[in-house]
């Protein structure tokens, strides 16, 4: 089985290193010092789960070098989502499959804008980790899992291949019959968690230590999951609760939104706070913590304001 890592960031550089230590046939597209770091150096993977050093990896910066693969695993940033597919289609096949591993809640529709409702599957990764520099990723807490599924919601001999190789890479992975389910339920914990550190400038930590903080993200997580509700996307009784409880896994934990602000880059503003505050106005649904949090980022969403 070919794969390829569409973005070797946080979650595509440690589940892509995760494969090729395992021995699994991976070409890595990445770009800039990292790309460089990984060319000369290899991939580090510094994880509680185990460290890794990847010492030779098949690393570009153009798609069209490797070409079709079996598995594309989609890991770019929201607002680069268009201009990634559009970059990877030297990559896709017949039988590709290319899986979304994205922030979002509509990434897989535009994706098939683009790439066609055959090719593209939907997932989730679970997992707190960032470049802390070029060719290094790091993971921060013992939760890496992963979940996929085609949106049709089709047996897919193609993903139970897929499943069985990141099986044998040690990696928890689950092949779920719904998959909108589990993109909706890790919307659900992302954005609130990425809400109230970006408000607050500060990691995970914050929510367990300020009960008053704590109530940003609880609100924020009652509004999704009312979104989720008024979509009609069936979310379990419980999924306040659960969602709340997965917070600790991510005490000493930055989301990447807070990583990429305090390093003063772009960050997906649009595509998650944006996207709840579009849909919430669409659907006449009250989202006040979003409507708050999206405008006092607002300002920021291409780094730091000139003014």
């Amino acid at each position: 089985m070919k794969i390829a890592i569409m973005g070797a960031g946080g979650i595509g550089g440690y589940y892509g290193g995760r494969l090729a230590a395992s021995g699994a046939d991976v070409s890595f597209i990445a770009r800039g010092a990292h790309l460089a770091a990984m060319q000369a150096n290899g991939l580090k993977i510094i994880s509680p789960l185990g460290d890794a050093h990847i010492a030779k990896v098949k690393a570009t910066d153009d798609p069209s070098t490797i070409g079709p693969v079996d598995i594309v695993m989609f890991c770019v940033k929201l607002y680069d989502l268009e201009a990634a597919c559009e970059a990877c289609k030297p990559m896709i096949g017949p039988d590709t499959a290319v899986i979304s591993f994205l922030n979002g809640i509509d990434s897989e529709d535009r994706m098939r804008a683009i790439l066609g409702d055959k090719a593209v599957v939907g997932g989730t990764a679970q997992i707190p980790s960032n470049i802390i520099e070029p060719g290094v990723i790091e993971h921060k807490a013992p939760l890496a899992a992963l979940e996929f599924g085609e949106l049709d919601r089709s047996d897919s001999q193609r993903l139970q291949a897929f499943h069985d190789v990141c099986v044998n890479a040690g990696i928890e992975t689950y092949l779920v019959e719904n998959i909108e389910t589990a993109i909706w339920l890790k919307f659900a914990i992302l954005v609130p968690f990425a809400t109230t550190c970006c408000l607050t400038r500060l990691p995970g930590k914050v929510l367990i230590e300020e009960p008053v903080v704590q109530e940003i993200a609880v609100g924020a997580m009652k509004e999704i999951i009312a979104l989720a509700a008024a979509k009609g996307v069936q979310l379990p009784p419980d999924a306040l609760e659960s969602r709340m409880a997965l917070l600790s896994n991510f005490a000493n934990a930055m989301p990447s939104m807070l990583v990429d602000l305090l390093a003063e880059k772009r960050i997906e503003l649009e595509g998650l706070q944006g996207a709840v505050v579009r849909l919430a106005k669409e659907l006449g649904v009250p989202a006040p913590v979003h409507n708050i949090a999206y405008a006092a980022l607002k300002p920021f969403e291409n780094g730091p304001p000139d003014y």
